[in-house]
């Protein structure tokens, strides 16, 4: 099932359980995941894009693998707050995702969370090389720990 807002997906998700948080590119997605109590979210890896059959089969191999209770994929809204075609496209995967697996799906808004990712790959003082690696799941660091101090502060309110 699929949630537009982080209170509608908190609504659905178990009360303990990891999270995967998914930066949806055309080549590559890159997967993040939580710690069982969801405070922290840690880059994982970086799946390279083949069909979307074995990209679905991997994520759901990794959500298996880790327990995962709900997934949660960067939306790549324009800055105006408008919607263009990556985030019809990351819609789309979800719903086609959806559909294999009952696994809650949210989304969340991913506005500069690249660019947040490649300023700490900088600091980290990474090559070149290895920040085009890391890029994506660090990425998708970003847009899981987003909705995971969401979670917290709704948990507090």
């Amino acid at each position: 099932m699929i949630f537009e807002t982080a209170e509608d997906l908190a609504a659905a998700l178990p009360r303990a359980g990891a999270l995967a948080g998914l930066d949806f590119g055309t080549k590559t997605i890159g997967v993040a995941v939580s710690d069982g109590l969801r405070s922290v979210a840690t880059p994982l890896e970086t799946v390279k894009r083949k069909k979307f059959t074995e990209d679905a089969a991997r994520l759901l191999a990794i959500a298996e693998g880790r327990g995962i209770a709900g997934f949660v994929l960067g939306l790549p809204r324009n800055m105006d707050g408008s919607e263009g075609p990556r985030a019809q496209s990351t819609r789309a995967f979800a719903r086609n995702l959806s559909r294999l697996t009952e696994i809650p799906i949210g989304f969340w808004d991913e506005r500069l969370s690249t660019v947040a990712a490649e300023r700490a790959l900088l600091e980290a003082d990474h090559s070149r090389k290895r920040r085009g690696e890391l890029i994506d799941a660090v990425a998708a660091g970003y847009i899981l720990q987003g909705l995971l101090d969401r979670l917290s502060y709704m948990g507090r309110s």
